[in-house]
């Protein structure tokens, strides 16, 4: 009886951790878990759509191997095509994806998990499905890969970014909306976890310094590593809206 109850899980409870972010431990259950891993092996695989690979910043390799669905991310810009891929377009968002977000939403966001914001009461469910991510930046993070402090400011949407982590477990790094700097808080975002920001927080800097080898559970079917699937509406409709 005392396994069905283990310490880690007793004590990972859903937490606001700034107005606006909501960390949902265990929001993914092991099938889905296992379901996405395929899912992401198949993305990348693919030839209709875009290779995993190491995009450039500022002349520097990410050390993050990425895919995308519904849009290219290249520069800080999206694109329906990749220049460097031959002008690949990327896989469409599937509908199941849509509606995983929209349950995120309605999930995070009730007022027993979120006290600040978004506060929405009896609208919560028609706010939460009218998301309609667009987009879905999956990317695959080495057992040595990091993500510097960053702001996801490429969308003309105010709604908030989905996260989903699967794999190793990651220090996710939360900070403020004026600088790189402190004030941060770190937290854990382990395989199944869900993290949402939006609100006051939908523009803050944030990243990954670290990821913890040998984390991840037997039964989701990746060996090493992390995979992290980043839900956005970009606000976008024109292809050549963004240049």
């Amino acid at each position: 009886m005392d396994s069905l109850f283990a310490d880690s899980e007793i004590n990972r409870p859903v937490r606001e951790i700034l107005p606006g972010v909501i960390h949902y431990p265990s929001w993914l259950s092991t099938e889905q878990q296992d379901f996405l891993v395929k899912k992401f092996f198949e993305w990348g695989s693919d030839s209709r759509g875009i290779p995993p690979h190491q995009p450039e910043i500022f002349g520097h390799k990410m050390s993050v191997r990425l895919t995308s669905l519904g849009w290219h991310w290249a520069d800080y810009r999206y694109t329906r095509q990749a220049a460097e891929f031959g002008g690949a377009s990327p896989l469409p968002v599937p509908d199941w994806m849509v509606r995983l977000g929209r349950a995120a939403l309605a999930d995070c966001y009730s007022e027993n998990h979120a006290s600040q914001w978004p506060r929405l009461g009896k609208g919560l469910t028609r706010w939460a499905n009218s998301f309609t991510p667009d987009i879905a930046l999956v990317n695959y993070y080495a057992p040595t890969a990091k993500m510097g402090m960053h702001q996801d400011k490429e969308e003309r949407s105010d709604m908030p970014v989905v996260s989903l982590s699967i794999g190793d477990t990651a220090v996710f790094r939360a900070g403020n909306t004026l600088t790189k700097t402190a004030p941060y808080t770190d937290l854990l975002l382990a395989s199944g976890d869900l993290l949402v920001f939006g609100g006051p927080s939908r523009f803050m800097y944030h990243g990954v310094p670290k990821v913890l080898p040998g984390t991840a559970p037997q039964d989701c079917r990746l060996d090493q590593g992390r995979i992290n699937i980043t839900l956005r509406e970009t606000g976008l409709k024109d292809p050549q809206a963004q240049r």
